[in-house]
């Protein structure tokens, strides 16, 4: 019989793992070399646009009450705000939940979605993924060194009104499953962030064009029905380095190997993208 987690013997057992945890990385952080970015200038925008995106905050996901849909925009547009105008000088580390903070009711967050491993639930402050997400893509997009990126391990929902290769996205958790990158270049950056009726809207901005152009592409994605009677989604996420004048690409980085347990009903899955009888990727 598997020995139980001290966290599981009940509610109070598992706020004192949490905060254990927030005192651990409280003092990593406070004993890091790590200079950490806090200086926004919202009103004064860095005049190049490295990479700009938009995301739908509204998507029917299968099985999930709107509500919580509707709850995960107000959520956005208060930690959207936190971060809106932030320049990360050269050598300076973003942290997301070190301009965030806590994320509770008393902050004006409502409950929306959350994910716990492959669990679905609901609690304040969910859907601040998507936040994340928009700011990792923007990041794979530029020469930034992601330093801390936690990924879903699971195919959780089936493709709707999807804009990005399934899997670039990356997981958040207060404050202790973070996502934080490093300035490795010699010039700022700077993050944008806004709210549409529709979208988040998001920009990477510097003081002038970096040497190198990136695009993220995904290849050889299909579905496939393993030994275990799981299906898995299957592919590969390259990140490319491009001369923009020459249109050369300089470097071909394997930055995801897909191996995702589909979760959901698997008649959902596309039959066309459904392989029979090849050997996994990972």
């Amino acid at each position: 019989m598997k020995r139980k987690l001290f966290c599981e013997y009940g509610p109070i057992c598992y706020k004192i793992s949490l905060y254990k945890e927030y005192l651990r990385r409280n003092l990593r952080q406070l004993f890091s070399k790590n200079r950490y970015a806090s200086h926004f200038q919202a009103d004064d925008p860095l005049p190049t646009i490295i990479k700009g995106h938009i995301s739908p905050m509204m998507r029917q996901l299968h099985g999930v009450d709107m509500q919580l849909q509707q709850n995960k925009v107000q959520n956005l547009r208060l930690a959207a705000a936190k971060i809106n105008g932030i320049v990360v000088e050269p050598g300076e580390t973003f942290s997301f939940w070190k301009l965030i903070g806590p994320t509770g009711k008393k902050q004006g967050y409502l409950k929306a979605l959350t994910i716990s491993g492959d669990e679905l639930g609901a609690d304040y402050g969910g859907g601040l993924c998507q936040l994340a997400n928009m700011i990792h893509w923007l990041v794979l997009n530029s020469p930034l060194t992601v330093t801390e990126l936690h990924h879903h391990s699971d195919s959780l929902f089936p493709d709707e009104r999807r804009r990005v290769p399934f899997g670039t996205g990356t997981s958040v958790f207060y404050k202790n499953v973070d996502y934080q990158f490093k300035n490795t270049t010699t010039q700022p950056v700077q993050l944008l962030l806004s709210l549409t009726q529709t979208d988040l809207c998001g920009e990477l901005r510097s003081t002038e064009p970096f040497p190198l152009k990136y695009r993220i592409v995904e290849e050889n994605h299909h579905f496939r029905k393993e030994a275990d009677g799981k299906y898995y989604r299957i592919s590969q996420i390259y990140r490319l380095s491009i001369r923009p004048n020459t249109l050369e690409v300089v470097e071909k980085e394997l930055i995801l190997d897909n191996h995702s347990c589909v979760m959901y009903d698997p008649s959902l899955i596309p039959q066309d993208q459904i392989r029979e009888g090849e050997p996994s990727c990972s």
